[in-house]
């Protein structure tokens, strides 16, 4: 069971995407164009595309096909239905339908090489805080090294702990962070 604070930290976590309401549902939007909502009974509702759709409906069988006008636009699931690991993946898939394809593209550029070898970040930061850092060029600790604390905290998905965890990191490595103006 997940709940509409977990759907915002999902929502929340991808580049550009903004909260607001929608005929007074919470919604998440992405450029001005909507991905994810939720209604006042639970339900969320995802933009996701034809294939997106037909396979959040097999994976989950209380959702339904989200029609408008007679031309089907996403998904949507009781919150208490669906898992956070499903519900990050739904969300993640209607925000890259909704996304430019340039911001999407970036996206995928900096999950891959946050996957890829060649980087030294540590992994205890987490993936959002390797996804954050990659996505803004910062492949490498010596690349971290000539930012602040505060402009590494301004990356969304790179928190205090991570923070904590690379100064640590060059730290040992006789690095440091760059001073604070």
């Amino acid at each position: 069971m997940t709940t509409v604070t977990q759907l915002r930290k999902a929502a929340l976590a991808l580049p550009e995407a903004e909260e607001g309401t929608h005929f007074g549902m919470a919604a998440f939007t992405v450029r001005g164009k909507g991905f994810a909502s939720v209604t006042k009974d639970g339900y969320v509702q995802l933009r996701l595309p034809h294939d997106g759709t037909e396979a959040a409906v097999a994976a989950h069988p209380g959702g339904e096909r989200l029609v408008r006008g007679g031309t089907p636009i996403g998904f949507r699931v009781p919150l208490a239905e669906i898992n956070g690991k499903g519900l990050n993946a739904l969300v993640r898939a209607a925000w890259r339908e909704r996304a430019p394809k340039r911001l999407a593209a970036s996206l995928a550029a900096a999950e891959s090489a946050a996957d890829a070898p060649g980087g030294d970040l540590p992994a205890g930061i987490g993936r959002p805080a390797t996804r954050a850092l990659c996505g803004a060029g910062l492949t490498t600790l010596e690349r971290v090294a000539a930012h602040t604390e505060s402009e590494l905290l301004a990356l969304h998905g790179v928190g205090p702990k991570a923070v904590r965890i690379l100064a640590e990191e060059l730290d040992r490595r006789g690095l440091g962070l760059r001073r604070e103006s």
